[in-house]
């Protein structure tokens, strides 16, 4: 796989992906030839269609020659997916994709991967950010994780802007877990005992068991927040599968 096109390079993208793992489900768009994402992957646009576009891109990649590239309005009508149901299913979903912001993660809430839930009445589980770090938002009931208190979102972090950032997560059973650049966010991890600021909001209704049907990387933003961002590498499967 050759490198980035027109020096797009920059912090871990510096860095060949882990290698796909038996049985998990892996792409780096390399195999795209048209411009818009087809195959394994639909564009779709949930609630309404506005501005929001999702495109294949040969001039910024993580490795290879392409990437996905989501040019995010700033409206509710421009929420704009790239979805698929490879590799998701069974009863532990761990995920591996590589992101590159234009903006810093906003104050207000926006998502950009979501992941309907058969257990939650098909509502979503969706990573963001609000208050300038990553979080989860949990569509049923808008809690987070963190919780947005001061002590909650200085458990999160920041995404890089103009550089490739590495992001995991893992979800199995009860229990979700995230990293950024290889390193576990603190604030990102739900278990079944509530922790203050944490996930004691999270936790508030009782057991959480999620059970995902699907994989949607994309923009969402529900106040005027609006960012052009590339997805590359992505790696669906049963266990942890690294940088």
């Amino acid at each position: 796989m050759g490198g980035e096109k027109g020096g797009e390079r920059g912090g871990v993208g510096e860095v060949r992906a882990a290698a796909c793992p038996s049985g998990a489900f892996c792409d780096g768009f390399e195999d795209q030839v048209g411009v818009t994402p087809s195959g394994e992957w639909s564009v779709v646009f949930p609630n309404c269609q506005g501005t929001g576009r999702a495109v294949v891109d040969s001039s910024v990649a993580h490795e290879g020659l392409r990437s996905v590239r989501v040019d995010g309005g700033s409206g509710y009508c421009d929420h704009v997916f790239v979805r698929t149901t490879r590799g998701v299913g069974g009863s532990a979903l761990f995920a591996r994709f590589f992101v590159r912001h234009t903006i810093a993660l906003p104050d207000a809430h926006v998502t950009f991967l979501a992941m309907r839930d058969v257990t939650d009445g098909g509502k979503d589980l969706r990573m963001g950010g609000q208050n300038r770090a990553l979080q989860w938002n949990r569509e049923s009931d808008d809690a987070t994780l963190p919780e947005q208190s001061p002590a909650g979102v200085a458990q999160s972090v920041p995404l890089a802007v103009g550089e490739w950032v590495c992001v995991e997560f893992g979800v199995t059973g009860s229990e979700l877990r995230t990293w950024v650049n290889g390193s576990e966010v603190a604030g990102l991890h739900v278990d079944t005992t509530p922790t203050p600021d944490i996930d004691s909001q999270w936790l508030r209704r009782g057991p959480w068991t999620p059970s995902l049907s699907d994989f949607r990387f994309g923009w969402e933003s529900y106040g005027s927040s609006g960012d052009t961002l590339w997805f590359d590498d992505v790696a669906l499967g049963s266990s942890r599968i690294g940088c």
